[in-house]
């Protein structure tokens, strides 16, 4: 088969669709789990499991798509650069959850297409118009009505207004992933680009424990978010050892569809999508954490998520979905 016919049998946009809501829906609770988990045990103990767990179930649907010769690739930097990018991204991710609502950091998580948009120009060459550069001021204006730089930092909370950007520095990580993964195109199988994400995530869970895996330097911090990725190593209970396993397997078939998602449909179709995450995060929140947004929160997700609209619109009308072509994704996260 050419690489045009195979390009063309991969554009089914309709199954992309699928694919992205069920993965932002795994990735929902994958991100709710985490936080269930972030009071008992230190972040890279949480990752290190998952990774372990989804890593089984990837490499059953790589074998299932042509087995060992499928990792190999002519760009390995390019995938050691994205995997190292995922994971720092994570982990700034996840070190905001054990300390900010759940939908909250999901929201400002959201200026990710708007950084997109932003590098492009530098990175890319590409050329940004006034609608989507005015989209990107509106979105990071959504993130200071969010951070509320004018209201008091918490009393006794050291680096507590740093620690609120969190989101933010995380979404800047993912959007460099994501010009980086513009380049490898589709010549790379979904169940690949996901083995080379889980050994990442295993590699440096490892490195943390070798350094950090006796909780030798947690006390040194006060940040809750800092001593989220610094506590030592517990052996979990009988009752969370069975949520660090449902977060391997949810681990496991959300790196599959993600990656498959975007495949199978330009981005600017696949994309919008994903906002299905912020009312489940919200959800959870609510329901789990007894979080619920204040008036603040409500304006600033509006502005970012009509922002990230508006670019992925301006995208659309701008370059129609070419088969062989796939624009980047804010979703390869978690």
């Amino acid at each position: 088969m050419t690489l045009a016919a195979s390009a063309t049998s991969l554009h089914r946009p309709g199954l992309g669709i699928a694919l992205i809501c069920a993965g932002v829906a795994g990735i929902s609770i994958n991100d709710m789990l985490i936080k269930l988990l972030s009071g008992g045990y230190p972040l890279h103990q949480i990752v290190a499991t998952r990774a372990a767990v989804g890593l089984c179930i990837i490499l059953v649907m790589l074998k299932l798509e042509g087995g060992w010769k499928l990792l190999r690739s002519d760009t390995p930097w390019l995938h050691l650069a994205r995997g190292v990018l995922v994971v720092l991204a994570n982990m700034t991710f996840y070190a905001s959850v054990a300390i900010m609502p759940l939908g909250q950091a999901t929201a400002l998580f959201f200026v990710a297409p708007l950084f997109i948009t932003l590098l492009s120009v530098p990175m890319l060459g590409e050329r940004v118009g006034p609608w989507r550069l005015g989209a990107v001021f509106v979105g990071f204006l959504g993130v200071v009505v969010m951070q509320q730089p004018w209201a008091e930092t918490p009393e006794g909370v050291a680096g507590a207004r740093l620690a609120l950007l969190l989101p933010v520095v995380s979404a800047l990580l993912y959007a460099l992933l994501q010009v980086l993964t513009r380049k490898l195109g589709v010549t790379t199988r979904a169940s690949a680009l996901a083995v080379h994400l889980q050994l990442m995530f295993l590699v440096v869970s490892a490195g943390f424990y070798l350094v950090a895996g006796d909780g030798r330097y947690m006390d040194s911090f006060d940040s809750e978010a800092a001593r989220f990725l610094l506590r030592p190593w517990v052996l979990p209970s009988a009752s969370d050892a069975m949520v660090f396993l449902l977060l391997g397997c949810i681990s496991g078939f959300v790196g599959y569809a993600l990656s498959a998602s975007y495949r199978m449909a330009d981005a600017a179709v696949i994309a919008p999508f994903e906002y299905v995450g912020l009312p489940l995060a919200i959800f959870w929140g609510w329901a789990i954490f007894g979080e619920w947004p204040i008036p603040a929160t409500w304006i600033g997700c509006a502005l970012i998520v009509g922002a990230g609209l508006v670019v992925f619109l301006r995208e659309r009308a701008r370059s129609r979905p070419q088969p062989g072509r796939r624009r980047g994704s804010t979703a390869v996260r978690r």
